[in-house]
């Protein structure tokens, strides 16, 4: 039976794997670590814990530390940005006795048509069986991936989201999604601006380097600090639901259902007022913020 605590300094007691599945609702098994087991708490995690930067826009730090990370997602109810939820999600794998390796990732700017120059994504490669699996937890809107993918060059795996596939050139790996069209309720067909050859979408590269969580601590307080980051331009907000997605920049509400019918994803757009900023992020978040949010969205750059 794998250890289910690890000891937390200060007075917020011990980090409990059984409070953490409490969190994300999951009352499955977890004494063998196989990828169905892996593959059931990565949903429950993705459909619990939302992906969002909303601390920034309280007038809060983001703060790259495991026990501070676990009483902010598990204890609050609140989400993460990919440092902490995949954080999260190492220190859940590893205590149930997954082989868990940190990577870091360059995100692919579709604006600029380039990835990003420096390392500002982290992901997790999980061994399983000798074989690997790139596990993602962390990356949100409709580019989050809904299953562990096997760690293989070419090959198209299909899901829910849409066809993700791996291709590597010299020691880099790409990931990419094939995109579907998109249609408005009063059946307006539009494709994401971010569409490229033949639907692709690119997301992001990485090596399979391993990375220590200290050397993502430069980068995460960049990335809140930056005038330019996306993340300081933008409030975030973005939970996977079990058939799309719902998503929260600034003021504008987006409600997606993938594969609403023949190969076209379902989207509903609201722009709410100040006043509705709460009562969303309460009913289709979960997240009640102890500060005052100042929704931003001043930027042209895309994130989904």
């Amino acid at each position: 039976m794998p250890a289910t605590t690890s000891k937390e300094s200060g007075s917020r007691g011990s980090m409990d794997i059984k409070e953490y599945f409490a969190r994300i609702s999951y009352r499955g098994s977890y004494d063998k670590p196989d990828l169905a087991t892996l593959t059931d708490i990565f949903q429950h995690h993705i459909r619990a814990v939302p992906f969002e930067n909303l601390n920034i826009h309280c007038g809060e730090r983001i703060v790259l530390d495991l026990e501070v990370t676990f009483n902010k997602i598990v204890r609050k109810n609140r989400g993460g940005w990919c440092m902490e939820n995949n954080n999260l999600l190492s220190w859940v794998l590893k205590t149930l006795g997954y082989d868990v390796t940190l990577l870091g990732a360059k995100v692919f700017v579709p604006e600029y048509d380039a990835y990003a120059e420096e390392i500002d994504h982290l992901l997790l490669k999980v061994v399983l069986d000798n074989k690997s699996y790139i596990v993602d937890g962390g990356f949100g809107m409709a580019c989050q991936m809904w299953q562990p993918m096997e760690l293989v060059s070419g090959r198209d795996q299909p899901q829910t989201p849409g066809i993700f596939r791996f291709l590597e050139d010299n020691g880099v790996w790409y990931l990419e999604k094939m995109r579907r069209k998109q249609c408005t309720p009063d059946g307006i067909v539009s494709t994401s601006h971010e569409l490229e050859i033949e639907g692709r979408r690119r997301i992001y590269h990485f090596t399979l380097q391993p990375q220590d969580i200290e050397e993502f601590r430069a980068r995460n307080n960049h990335l809140q600090t930056a005038p330019k980051s996306l993340f300081v331009l933008k409030s975030l907000c973005s939970l996977q639901t079990t058939d799309g997605i719902r998503s929260l920049v600034g003021w504008k509400f987006t409600e997606m259902k993938y594969n609403y019918k023949d190969n076209m994803d379902l989207v509903e757009i609201k722009i709410l007022a100040d006043d509705e900023i709460e009562k969303t992020l309460k009913e289709k978040f979960n997240i009640t913020l102890d500060k005052k949010l100042v929704p931003v969205n001043r930027s042209r750059l895309s994130v989904v």
